[in-house]
């Protein structure tokens, strides 16, 4: 699920209510707007931040805005909170890569970031995007994530980064292609002007224009120091209010930055209150602070107040919010702060410090900032239990990572002390993918931590989880016996409360028994992951079980349960849906094709195969490839669908999923079959152990015998394991072998099987593939009342009228029958060749073969290539020579 946003990060700062006038950068900020960058790089306390909000508040366009901590340099937290400030403006952009983020495994970032610059790429107007405090970001995963949205980035999104130090992207390349305006210390830097206008008419002092190039000259415009020194200056102690003080006082505010803030802040501090002093230093543990948390720390009750009286006083605190209910210090006044609390303060003390800060998180449904506050403590107890979560772990609520990363910095003292933290990271090894590390491992050292026996429900339960996650493994390495022990054995142990993993558990079990073909016990199984999943709130669980569920219903053939179960999915993904979608779009586009809903098929099939790219590891886009493949074929769009297949098993051979192999080769032959090239398929089909497609080979080459006898243990087979689908395919067959064998009792007996079982999901294109054999065996059927109905449904789903009987030859069935060249022209038309291919071939000239080709048009009365291949199919001309 999607980890919470904290709204104060992507609020726009208000400017604060005096300011001095920057005209001559907001000019520099506004020529930006053309180019695809703003850098404002400069040293803490130029006014970075300042700068841009008040340009915000005075300009028209759209501002995004998103206020970067160390946690942004997990790339998924960056990313989704960059996609949640955009939709502070654009609420519909990002839908598609936030759920790419809130998957398991989120897939790799390029093909997250493409539908988000396809998003913004459709916005009527521009936005621009403010990333402030970059340099608090510190990983090369996001660096580069940032480095390709800057080089993809479309005319409507404008970027604006805010940061002490240069970041590590592009910046050469962007300069010399005019792509980059830049702010530097130098520009920023207050002038002596400007420095006029903050200390005298902003702070109210009546310096003179010596005493304020004086102290432009001694803090080199640098703003930070000279709102300290303006502070410090009205102080009583620092200044007595005349002349001759105030030009002592400048005198002495000399050396470096860092000198000078060590000194301007003892003086500030040591003025105020001690009460206040006292409240600075302990909510310095804070990054962001509100009354009642504040309140929480220094068991005061007057917390909101106190940040109140801070903001007026101008000690450094920045309001977050527009209701000025949330703050933060200003970032180089919370270092200083901390600065001075560890070096005042005991470790105890500090640790207190951030427990009290948990418990209020905790306490008002902040689980991630309550788990990081128990981290910062060492509080290894508490850190576990908010992990844990009541009812939901926090690493199944989108916050794996940070549970991972804790982890593993852990010492191995503490795993030994607490057995239940290496079943907790195996788990978060598990939940992020990291299935091929040393896992195995430490599932043997929490087994060597634990008691022999699982005497109590802890122990038990812990013990559950370890065979749980054995189970997972044995997915990926396709051990399906390992699964179903490991499985088995983690619902005997695991207790009856933890819902999430046995909701796991209970989807790992059904997996083996689908596997297994064991369909039955696959759907009891998933029906308890699907319970349990809504008892804890596991949307993902229960998106996985419901499409088991749904393709178990497809094999059973039946379409409009399936149909309603891929649907369900896409409800609770919502819209546009997630990449874990994609099974149940690939199942509809399974279940409309069978309905002859071609067009649909098609666009889910489309909507799967887009969906499943994002995705890493997943055969999906194979499945995708072999539907769309049948559906151009459907369509008499022969190039179309070799493309297609040619793709697929590209992707297949790259990704070394050799099982979707047989389902490209079906498809094949079929292609194959329908050009009338025999020799070909049966070439394919022989190298295959295809039975079905075999058969068909067989039928197609006039041995309906040979046919038979391949089928029968086929059907066999399907209906001691009660598989309805492949019954169904296997009766199909047997029918047509029947009829060509000239046994019409037994095909009438067998095709009447077949329609009862495809009747109730009215299945369409099993038969209509078949061809025109199928249509005359079906006119018989109809001849004999079975089915009648359903029946006429059936012929009405071929594309051309098949007539009755085929006693006349098929050139009789046109008006004017084709020449020997003419056929020959059309049979390659029907290969897929090009009219230029097709001369090559035949000796001819290309003007010739498009005469050629618009008088077969005409005698098959279609206007087309893909209706006069089509409609020469059914009509069996392509079959005769």
């Amino acid at each position: 699920m999607a980890a919470s946003i904290l709204t104060t990060k992507i609020f726009v700062p208000p400017p604060r209510p005096q300011l001095v006038p920057r005209h001559r950068l907001i000019e520099r900020l506004n020529a930006g707007f053309p180019r695809k960058l703003t850098l404002v790089s400069a040293p803490a306390g130029f006014g970075k931040t300042t700068l841009i909000s008040s340009w915000i508040a005075q300009g028209e366009r759209p501002f995004a805005w998103l206020s970067l901590d160390e946690g942004d340099s997990d790339p998924t937290r960056f990313l989704t909170y960059l996609i949640a400030a955009l939709q502070t403006i654009a609420p519909a952009v990002g839908q598609t890569a936030l759920a790419a983020l809130q998957s398991p495994q989120p897939p790799p970032t390029p093909t997250i970031l493409t539908p988000l610059l396809n998003d913004t790429a459709t916005l009527p107007e521009g936005i621009t995007l403010v990333l402030d405090d970059y340099h608090e970001v510190d990983a090369r995963p996001v660096d580069e994530l940032l480095g390709f949205l800057l080089d993809h980035l479309p005319p409507q999104l404008h970027l604006i980064i805010t940061t002490r130090e240069d970041p590590n992207l592009p910046l050469a390349r962007l300069r010399a292609r005019g792509q980059l305006v830049e702010l530097r210390a130098t520009d920023l830097r207050f002038t002596v002007e400007e420095t006029a206008v903050f200390l005298n008419q902003i702070m109210g002092f009546n310096l003179s224009v010596a005493d304020i190039t004086a102290l432009e000259t001694r803090t080199e415009g640098w703003i930070a120091g000279l709102q300290l020194a303006a502070i410090a200056m009205q102080s009583p102690i620092a200044m007595s209010g005349h002349q001759a003080d105030i030009a002592e006082f400048i005198r002495s505010f000399t050396g470096s930055h860092r000198f000078v803030l060590d000194y301007l802040v003892e003086e500030v501090l040591q003025q105020q209150p001690e009460q206040v002093q006292k409240f600075l230093q302990e909510t310095a543990v804070l990054s962001q602070l509100t009354g009642p948390l504040c309140d929480a720390l220094t068991g005061s009750t007057n917390g909101q107040a106190t940040l109140h009286m801070l903001e007026r006083a101008n000690l450094f605190l920045v309001p977050l919010d527009n209701e000025r209910r949330w703050y933060r210090y200003h970032h180089l006044f919370a270092e200083l702060l901390r600065q001075r609390l560890q070096q005042k303060s005991s470790e105890s003390d500090i640790a207190a410090l951030h427990v009290r800060a948990s418990k209020w998180f905790e306490a008002n449904g902040r689980a991630l900032e309550a788990f990081q506050h128990a981290t910062l403590a060492n509080d290894v107890d508490r850190a576990i239990r908010l992990i844990e979560g009541e009812g939901l772990p926090l690493y199944y609520r989108g916050e794996a990572i940070p549970v991972r990363h804790w982890l593993e910095s852990l010492p191995e003292t503490e795993f030994q002390a607490r057995p239940t933290l290496w079943v907790t990271y195996a788990s978060v090894l598990t939940l992020t993918g990291r299935l091929h590390d040393n896992i195995e491992e430490i599932l043997q050292a929490a087994e060597m931590a634990l008691p022999d026996t699982a005497d109590d429900e802890k122990t038990a339960d812990l013990l559950g989880q370890i065979a749980a996650n054995r189970a997972m493994l044995g997915i990926v390495k396709n051990q399906v016996e390992t699964i179903v022990t490991q499985s088995q054995r983690a619902l005997a142990l695991l207790h009856p409360d933890n819902a999430p993993m046995r909701a796991t558990t209970t989807w790992t079990l059904g997996y083996a028994y689908q596997v297994q073909g064991k369909r039955a016990a696959a759907i009891e199984a998933y029906a308890e992951t699907i319970a349990q999943s809504q008892k804890s709130g596991n949307i993902m669980n229960e998106i996985a079980a419901t499409t088991c569920v749904g393709q178990i219903q497809e094999t059973e053939n039946q379409a409009h349960q399936a149909a309603e179960s891929f649907q369900r999915i896409l409800q609770l993904v919502g819209d546009p849906p997630w990449p874990a979608a994609c099974e149940a779009c690939v199942g509809l586009a399974r279940v409309h094709y069978q309905w002859n809903d071609l067009e649909a098929a098609e666009r889910y099939g489309r909507q799967g195969l887009a969906l499943a790219r994002q995705l890493e590891n997943v055969d999906t886009p194979a499945t995708c490839g072999i539907l769309l493949a049948r559906v151009h074929l459907a369509q008499g769009d022969v190039a179309a669908a070799l493309a297609t297949l040619a793709e697929a098993e590209q992707f297949v051979q790259q990704k070394h999923f050799e099982h979707q192999l047989g389902g490209i080769t079906a498809v094949r032959i079929q292609i194959h079959l329908q050009q009338g090239n025999l020799a070909a398929a049966a070439q394919l089909a022989e190298a295959h152990d295809l039975p079905l497609s075999r058969a068909r080979v067989q039928l197609a080459l006039g041995e309906p015998v040979a046919a038979l006898k391949l089928l029968e243990p086929v059907r066999q087979q399907a209906e001691a394991n009660h598989w309805a689908d492949l019954r169904l395919q296997a009766l199909l067959l047997q029918a047509l072998a029947h009829q060509a064998a000239g046994n019409s009792e037994l095909a009438l007996q067998t095709i009447g099987e077949a329609l009862t079982l495809a009747a109730p999901g009215g299945l369409l294109r099993l038969f209509v593939d078949e061809g025109p054999p199928m249509a005359r065996l079906l006119y018989k059927a109809l001849d004999h009342q079975i089915h009648s109905d359903y029946i006429h449904q059936l012929l009405n789903a071929f594309p051309i009228a098949i007539p009755k009987t085929t006693n006349a030859s098929p050139q009789s069935k046109l008006v004017e029958p084709l020449s020997h060249r003419e056929l020959e022209v059309l049979r390659l038309i029907a290969e897929g060749l090009t009219n230029q291919e097709i001369a090559d071939k035949l000796y001819l000239s290309l003007h010739t073969v498009k005469i050629h080709a618009r008088n077969i048009y005409s005698k098959l009365d279609v206007s087309n290539r893909t209706q006069a291949v089509t409609k020469a199919r059914l009509l069996d001309i392509l079959s005769h020579q």
